[in-house]
């Protein structure tokens, strides 16, 4: 043996030097991608199934809420990818916002809406290195170009957000902004098919955002960004906000709120005025049931489910019919109880009169019987010091009115200070929802939902009935009102404009009118239209914008605020016309 090998300290370093020889040495940690890298430019990450290693500061934890904490780092100098990722971890691990983490897990997609998704660090095991560091936040002032280059990104938008839907606040802790202004409902403004309604649909796409409240709660106490006596209008400017760009649940894109929000003072309007000497109004009532007219009676099939319920929505009917100072006031939605006494049109007419001494002089059409055998219906009510009727009400039934259009009412009227008569008819379309929609009835994915040959079917019966005078008044002056469950340029109106009848609000060169918002997006179901006779009479038309804009949770059935605020989910409209 070598004298060397006599040393201890010698021999271990032989030794050592052998079994490097034979054995691997230790792997190295990973060294961590730029979360950038992880990201890409794709819709989907390429490295989805592997296992990569980042590192980042936590923005935002939401384990509790939303399972998991997103996380950012200084950005790889690509503008096209997202510096920002959302991480499941593995077990309990303390953490705060601020953390700077090393993070190691597997690429996956989260999908949410289709090929939408939201690229996720899996089973992730993390590393908590420094604490209370700054967090990343970009700025954006103008509609940003991708979204995804923003996933799960940090943010503050300074430009002005138009609140555009509360329709998702108390059940989900939701609501729809755009950039520049309102969603119109594509249909409302361009023809269903067209190349122009293809583009309002693309720019909705990219104008709109959901403010989330970073929690998957079904009705939450209180939404965790909004103040807790909080009162909504769509229309209203918000800004800024800041939060987490996000994407879950249905695809859409959306900023999970991390400050307050601070709505700007509510501002409402005042009743509305029009020129002329006649006003001439129409109003869904949104499901306006009596119980059985004495107190009793509650629950019913829709609407009040109490007989509190019910005096808190009659309050709020009085409070919107009253300052439309209407002669005339075309009704939907009312409960088909026949007229007696205690019928839901009486006791709307006695509330109205009551405590008005001469001036409740409100008195309502009594077609004897319906019209129709739906549940709701349509009605007719007049001031008997401005307006008299002239012969008749009268109505139609048959084909799509005998189950799905509700049987349309028409009564002919001459003002007490004289003049030509003119015809008023309640009308209310088959809506929109596809229970028992088959054929050509079915929803044929254009933008104007189920039932549509039927409305178009009823446009059709309704005018070829109108043009024979049913109410043998010499009918050439009429006016459609009410609930057509039809945007402007869908087929329904469309077929009632191109038989001659012509839309009141564009006669009166009313600028982007509405009546109801649903999803986020505004447009018109409530509409009125003249006969040609009766154009040249016409002195203003307007909405009052009470109902659409407003939270649900404002009306009768929860909060009851004072007013007319929310009385029904549609607005009313009124018209002024020369005798």
């Amino acid at each position: 043996m070598s004298s060397s090998f006599r040393s201890p300290r010698l021999r271990q370093a032989a030794l050592t030097l052998a079994l490097c020889a034979v054995l691997p040495m230790a792997a190295a940690a990973p060294r961590p991608l730029a979360i950038g890298a992880v990201q890409g430019t794709g819709e989907h990450s390429a490295l989805a199934g592997r296992n990569v290693t980042i590192e980042g500061v936590v923005t935002a934890d939401w384990r509790a809420s939303l399972g998991g904490f997103f996380v950012q780092d200084g950005g790889d100098g690509n503008d096209a990818t997202s510096d920002a990722l959302f991480v499941q971890t593995e077990g309990d691990v303390a953490l705060a916002v601020g953390d700077r983490v090393r993070v190691r897990g597997e690429v996956a997609e989260n999908a949410a809406g289709g090929q939408a998704s939201l690229t996720t660090l899996k089973g992730a095991r993390v590393e908590v290195l420094k604490h209370a560091q700054p967090l990343p936040l970009s700025e954006i002032a103008v509609t940003p170009a991708d979204w995804g280059a923003l996933e799960g990104e940090r943010v503050r938008i300074t430009a002005p957000l138009t609140l555009s839907g509360t329709d998702g606040l108390e059940r989900n802790g939701e609501l729809v902004v755009a950039f520049d202004g309102r969603l119109w409902q594509p249909s409302e403004v361009a023809v269903p098919g067209s190349a122009e309604y293809a583009q309002v649909e693309r720019d909705n796409a990219r104008r709109r955002l959901v403010l989330d409240d970073g929690s998957s709660q079904r009705n939450p106490a209180r939404v965790a960004y909004l103040p807790a006596d909080a009162m909504l209008r769509t229309g209203t400017l918000l800004t800024p906000v800041e939060g987490i760009v996000d994407r879950r649940y249905d695809g859409s894109w959306r900023l999970q709120v991390t400050a307050p929000l601070v709505p700007p003072a509510l501002q409402r309007p005042a009743p509305p005025d029009v020129p002329g000497a006649l006003r001439v109004a129409s109003f869904n009532l949104e499901n306006f049931f009596n119980g059985d007219g004495q107190g009793g009676g509650f629950p019913t099939l829709r609407g009040a489910r109490t007989a509190e319920e019910f005096q808190a929505q009659l309050a709020k009917l009085v409070a919107t019919i009253r300052p439309l100072r209407a002669d005339v006031a075309a009704l939907m939605e009312l409960e088909n109880d026949g007229y007696g006494p205690d019928s839901a049109i009486a006791t709307l007419v006695k509330a109205l009169n009551d405590g008005q001494g001469a001036a409740g002089d409100w008195r309502y059409v009594d077609a004897g019987k319906g019209p129709g055998t739906n549940p709701i219906r349509v009605g007719l009510i007049y001031r008997a010091s401005k307006v008299k009727p002239v012969g008749k009400p009268v109505i139609l039934e048959g084909g799509p009115f005998v189950d799905h259009s509700r049987v349309p009412l028409a009564q002919a009227f001459r003002s007490v200070a004289g003049g030509k008569p003119f015809v008023v008819v309640a009308n209310h379309f088959k809506s929109k929802g596809c229970s028992e929609a088959t054929g050509a009835d079915a929803d044929q994915h254009d933008g104007q939902a189920c039932w549509n040959a039927t409305r178009v079917e009823t446009a059709r019966r309704l005018d070829e009935w109108l043009r024979t005078d049913p109410t043998r008044s010499g009918g050439q002056r009429a006016v459609l009102l009410g609930d057509f469950n039809a945007y402007a340029q869908e087929s329904p109106l469309r077929e009632l404009r191109a038989r001659g009848w012509q839309d009141a609000f564009a006669v009166a060169k009313v600028e982007q009118p509405y009546s109801y918002v649903y999803n986020g997006q505004t447009g018109r179901l409530d509409h009125a239209l003249l006969s040609p006779a009766l154009v040249p009479a016409l002195r203003g038309a307007v909405e009052w914008h009470i109902n659409a804009d407003e939270q649900d949770a404002l009306g009768y059935r929860e909060r009851n605020v004072e007013g007319p605020w929310r009385s029904s989910d549609h607005d009313p409209l009124l018209l002024g016309f020369d005798p």
